[in-house]
């Protein structure tokens, strides 16, 4: 492992700070990142050095951002290696989740990079003659864009991206767990050319977070913020931007549930939820965490998950020998585990799974869940998956819907209209007819309801949560007025 100095990047110059973060391995306990964390002056600095750079940027020419953006996506690609080891030394990544990451993150580059054409405003119908009556999409300014740990190259590009596209700067705080990865974003963006202070990047100690934070969407040249998190904290996030009236975009935490009807292709189904369960040891907004079956295949259905799941060994990440790697931390542990004995400890059965090694924990598959149990309702966000038994399919909806979070979900059922009318009656912001809750792609407006949040990133989507609507007109006759 390799010990990486990161400094902040404000108006294009690294900065140091006076105070650093120290990140340490869970698996080895090295200190495998220190960098540097800013203070409020440094956030202010930050938010300035966007704005400034700001009427340049926004007065760009829809291809000479695009083509920023492509080298951006260049340059990004090119730090692979860079970005795998991060990813590994930083949060206990696989090779395979820190590839596909930087795979998705370079899509969404090129994708932005293809919007920045696609800014269309519209002739509006006039009630008044001589009038030629126009709405208008122009950016809105500076940006704070703040990224988790989870997904870092993802959610940390998606926070930066169409932003950029639509004309607007950026401050993006980084994660307190994986500065070295954000860092390496934004590099790869400041490489491409973009100008001084178009990105500016900010990292701070987990106590400084709330300062820090509320510094930026306090500071006057922020005008939107997009946020991605836990619900906990995005609620905090929003009523401190509420205070200010500054427009949020938030996608929070879940509880996705994978429905399996009577019909379903129950192999397919199988597969479907052990990889949304566990794909990055289940530490994804959208990962499957309740497995909702019909009473009528029940049996069938759990024999062939605990015989898929049982397959699935966990190991350390950097010999690469195993589907499942490190949790990120031992209180992501603690807080599965104590998930699972308070389910076993009302009832439960354990089909799947055991103790952990330190941060390597075996996928687990908690079977007969009630309500009355924390891991029915509670986000997990770890290696453990429970099923819930319902009658039919109105009550499989109802279960589904039983939950404060609304992200990603999923239905198997052999009959398509049959599924879509399900899917209808979910209430989520994404659901997937016969395939995983764990699905993403740059181009589809990506978003929840409830405390999952609100606001969609990609696509045309996102032209509009970083876009200003403005009515504009101009008269082209003379105007009668009656004095």
């Amino acid at each position: 492992m390799s010990t990486l100095n990161i400094p902040l990047l404000i108006g294009g110059k690294s900065k140091d700070s006076s105070k650093h973060l120290e990140i340490k391995s869970a698996l080895s306990g090295d200190v495998v990142t220190i960098a540097a964390a800013a203070s409020v002056a440094d956030a202010n600095s930050a938010a300035e050095a966007a704005s400034q750079a700001f009427p340049e940027w926004s007065a760009q020419s829809p291809n000479a951002r695009r083509a920023a953006l492509n080298r951006a996506a260049d340059a990004l690609d090119s730090k692979a290696d860079e970005f795998v080891s991060a990813m590994m030394d930083e949060i206990g990544a696989t090779e395979g989740w820190a590839r596909f990451n930087l795979m998705l993150a370079v899509s969404i580059v090129r994708e932005a990079a293809s919007l920045t054409t696609q800014i269309n405003g519209e002739v509006i119908p006039s009630d008044k003659p001589g009038q030629l009556s126009m709405g208008m999409r122009e950016p809105v300014g500076v940006i704070l864009g703040i990224a988790p740990w989870n997904a870092p190259i993802i959610l940390g590009v998606r926070s930066i991206a169409v932003p950029l596209a639509c004309g607007n700067t950026v401050v993006f705080k980084g994660s307190e767990q994986c500065p070295r990865t954000h860092y390496l974003i934004v590099s790869a963006f400041m490489e491409a050319g973009l100008g001084d202070g178009v990105v500016n990047f900010v990292s701070n100690t987990p106590e400084d977070a709330g300062e820090i934070v509320g510094a930026l969407i306090d500071h006057p040249a922020i005008r939107r913020i997009n946020f991605t998190g836990s619900s906990n904290v995005g609620r905090i996030i929003a009523e401190r931007a509420a205070t200010n009236l500054k427009p949020v975009l938030l996608e929070l935490g879940g509880k996705a549930p994978l429905l399996v009807l009577e019909d379903a292709d129950i192999d397919a189904a199988v597969d479907a939820a052990a990889f949304g369960a566990f794909m990055n040891q289940g530490q994804i907004c959208m990962s499957t965490e309740r497995v909702i079956v019909v009473d009528a295949i029940a049996d069938q259905f759990l024999a062939k998950f605990k015989a898929k799941v049982d397959q699935l060994a966990v190991g350390d990440p950097a010999e690469g020998k195993t589907p499942l790697g490190a949790v990120v931390h031992q209180t992501s542990v603690d807080h599965v585990e104590s998930l699972i004995a308070d389910a076993v400890g009302k009832g439960a059965t354990r089909l799947c799974g055991g103790d952990a090694n330190g941060v390597l924990m075996p996928a687990n598959v908690i079977s007969e869940v009630t309500t009355d149990m924390r891991i029915y309702s509670e986000e997990s966000f770890g290696p453990v998956v429970g099923v819930i038994r319902a009658k039919d399919e109105d009550e499989a909806i109802n279960i589904a819907n039983d939950s404060e979070y609304g992200l990603s979900s999923a239905v198997f059922t052999r009959d398509i209209a049959r599924g879509l009318q399900v899917a209808r009656r979910i209430k989520s912001g994404i659901c997937h007819v016969n395939g995983p809750t764990v699905q993403d792609q740059a181009q589809i407006p990506f978003g929840g309801v409830k405390n999952s949040g609100y606001g969609r990133f990609g696509g045309k989507a996102g032209i509009d949560a970083f876009t200003e609507l403005r009515w504009i007109t101009v008269a082209t006759q003379p105007e009668h007025y009656p004095f």
